[in-house]
């Protein structure tokens, strides 16, 4: 997040007022997320990072919009402002869904192994740890068997 931030820093045209909100809007799309979401199909997130990540999101549009801090703006206006929603973390289960994830659910081996859980062994103590699956079937709504049987269709993957 913090290499984002400076990326969005470099991008002193974003705070300029010779551009439009929309073009704005895009190239903190292209250049900025891209750098904040490089690699998310293999993250898990938990709550302290998606909180992290809402955040960076709000603090995007706050700075285009140039809201300081001390300004008692909520959240809800600066996203009506910018007339956008929070879509930070749905791209990074878009991304999961459709490159990662997909291609190693459709494939056997010794990946497919670990993702599915069909490793030899004990468990060790403690909480059960997040899966790179549960993220997925968190923001799909659906069981992991129901996922297999989508991934093994390619379109039908890619349109869920």
């Amino acid at each position: 997040i913090a290499m984002a931030k400076a990326a969005f820093v470099k991008k002193r045209i974003l705070l300029t007022s010779k551009l439009g909100l929309e073009m704005k809007k895009k190239l903190v799309k292209c250049y900025v997320w891209s750098v904040a979401l490089y690699g998310a199909e293999t993250w898990t997130l938990r709550k302290k990072e998606q909180k992290y990540l809402e955040s960076f999101e709000m603090w995007c549009w706050r700075r285009i919009e140039k809201i300081r801090w001390t300004d008692r703006v909520t959240n809800e206006e600066v996203l009506r402002r910018v007339n956008e929603q929070r879509n930070i973390l749905q791209a990074i289960t878009r991304r999961k869904a459709n490159n990662w994830l997909g291609h190693i659910m459709r494939r056997n081996g010794l990946l497919s192994d670990i993702i599915e859980g069909q490793v030899e062994g004990k468990r060790g103590l403690g909480r059960r740890l997040i899966q790179l699956t549960d993220d997925l079937k968190q923001g799909k709504k659906m069981t992991f068997q129901e996922l297999k049987r989508e991934a093994e269709n390619r379109d039908n993957w890619r349109a869920l």
